[in-house]
């Protein structure tokens, strides 16, 4: 695969994809999340009031915080009204908006307004495109349910990269439903702007056996000669 945007590559950053606070607590104080991804799911599994979980998520994470509009929201009217309540909240919020005919006018009237729209469940680059277009400030490709129906969700993330760079397009590109480190490194080399990951993939990236043994074996030769 040929990559065609190394200002992308070197600048990869993350977000963490949760609206469990403690976990965000965590991955913030690692010092590498500069944003946090959540979605009606989310919220749902935590099984708090959303408007009540993001005000916390704001107190500790100082960067963009997407909030989504509620899942039984079709309407463009009502995408809009619910968007400019979530931006209310908060100056870092950004509205996640489904992919979606109604979902893109909802896209074009907040963006206007100056608000920014993180279109959500892309699984195409012309869904992107059309994202992009329409003033979405962020698109989110999903990786792993892409690989669930046999589809390469890094080679859809490349294609919008180069999309994007030959139309000189802005629109930053969210790698989402990251599920393993591997699809980190790949959407790293697809040329994603960002990865969205859950916390527990954040762990598993620090993870090695050989930075384990090191630290066993330095640990067994230092108290071999100084004792503990």
């Amino acid at each position: 695969m040929k990559y065609s945007n190394l200002r992308r590559i070197l600048f990869m950053r993350f977000f963490v994809d949760t609206a469990n606070v403690e976990d965000i607590r965590k991955a913030n104080d690692m010092g590498i999340i500069c944003g946090v991804t959540t979605n009606p799911s989310l919220i749902a599994k935590e099984g708090r009031d959303f408007k009540e979980v993001i005000k916390e998520i704001t107190d500790i994470v100082d960067g963009p915080i997407s909030g989504e509009v509620k899942a039984t929201t079709t309407d463009a009217k009502g995408m809009i009204e619910e968007g400019r309540e979530i931006a209310a909240i908060h100056p870092n919020m950004v509205v996640k908006i489904p992919m979606t005919p109604e979902g893109l006018k909802a896209c074009r009237q907040l963006s206007s307004e100056g608000i920014n729209v993180n279109m959500t469940l892309i699984f195409s680059a012309n869904q992107a495109l059309l994202a992009a277009r329409a003033g979405a400030a962020y698109v989110s490709p999903f990786l792993g349910r892409l690989d669930d129906i046999s589809t390469c969700g890094t080679d859809v993330v490349a294609t919008i990269a180069e999309m994007f760079d030959v139309a000189e397009i802005d629109t930053q590109i969210i790698s989402a439903s990251d599920r393993n480190p591997m699809h980190v490194t790949e959407c790293a080399l697809a040329a994603a702007d960002i990865a969205t990951v859950p916390y527990k993939v954040i762990l598993q990236m620090t993870k090695h056996p050989l930075t384990d043994a090191g630290i066993k074996k330095f640990q067994e030769d230092y108290i071999a000669v100084f004792g503990e």
